[in-house]
């Protein structure tokens, strides 16, 4: 008797790996949203910018490979300790929404590779129906597309567990220490998670509520007084977004005397443009002209922490596939 292969899809936005694939990127990411009207086509303007700040992040995102290697060491946890319990042989692939590899074409990988049920997880931890939706949504309607006999049960959000709160806690306490001593009491720390139109609050998408409760969790484990929830990264399109956005927190803290602060991204787990350059270059040298030092936690990126939380997230829905 054959051992039963259980899939784990982690999917993310998706980067281009060059500069030239920016353009055919951001066509593809604005053919894809319903409120970007008119010519989907991006303008020179658009392609050069966003080459631009990939030259000054070292030439291209890491997202990619950094996601692969999550997926690696999630499939190493998987077989080492979860495979024993179950019998069963467990394979991680990584899929992405706007840019290879597609989500559709994994799924299709992943059934020509034997995966008759799997797990499938978003690699950002709060909910919205415009990202982690749009995800889920990719990997049914690829399912349905192929025909293939796969069940797939998706984790629709992790903002809130134990494990993942407590990996941001400690990579705060570590950052406070880039601080003077005598800023560090009541240094203010801003969460940050990437802006979406300001639509979800019409269907009470539970976005803003998740990325607060994640602010909230991480403060009280990390034992600080003063945070602050700001959205960062918003896109070019007329549309209203939502507040306060970063530079705005930021702003008004310099302006309350506060002449240091901390950025915690946590709506990210990797390193990608809106981390190395939309704080570590853009929020930096506003601050820098606020006269305020800045500093970011690191990426929980491919780390034990995030490994183990990502793991226990399969071992329930395991549980829900195997009986």
């Amino acid at each position: 008797m054959s051992t039963e292969r259980i899939g784990v899809l982690l999917m993310a936005y998706g980067t281009p790996e060059s500069p030239d694939e920016v353009e055919p990127y951001l066509t593809h990411i604005r053919e894809h949203y319903t409120y970007i009207r008119g010519d989907k086509r991006p303008s020179p303007e658009m392609v050069a910018d966003l080459q631009a700040r990939y030259r000054l992040i070292g030439g291209r995102s890491p997202l990619l490979a950094i996601s692969r290697e999550q997926a690696q060491a999630l499939e190493r946890r998987l077989q080492d300790t979860l495979a024993p319990e179950t019998g069963c042989e467990f394979r991680a692939y990584v899929g992405m929404k706007h840019w290879h590899p597609f989500i559709h074409d994994v799924v299709r990988q992943m059934a020509a590779d034997g995966v008759r049920k799997a797990v499938g997880i978003a690699l950002t931890a709060q909910y919205s129906k415009l990202s982690v939706g749009g995800y889920i949504h990719a990997a049914q309607e690829a399912i349905e597309q192929s025909g293939a006999p796969m069940e797939m049960t998706f984790v629709e959000h992790w903002h809130d567990r134990p494990g993942f709160l407590q990996a941001l806690a400690r990579r705060v306490q570590a950052a406070r220490t880039m601080f003077p001593e005598p800023v560090r009491a009541d240094l203010p720390v801003v969460f940050t998670a990437h802006n979406l139109p300001a639509r979800i609050l019409e269907w009470n998408d539970p976005y803003p509520r998740h990325m607060e409760e994640t602010a909230r969790g991480v403060a009280e484990l990390a034992g600080i007084r003063r945070w602050f929830v700001a959205w960062q990264s918003a896109g070019s399109t007329p549309v209203r977004w939502l507040e306060p956005e970063v530079p705005e927190v930021l702003t008004r803290l310099r302006d309350g005397g506060d002449r240091a602060v901390l950025i915690c991204p946590a709506g990210f787990v990797a390193d990608h443009l809106e981390v190395l350059y939309d704080i570590d270059i853009e929020a930096r040298k506003l601050a820098a002209e606020l006269g305020m030092q800045l500093e970011r936690t690191a990426s929980l990126n491919a780390d034990d922490d995030l490994i183990d939380v990502l793991a226990e997230l399969v071992r329930e829905r395991v549980a829900e596939l195997v009986r």
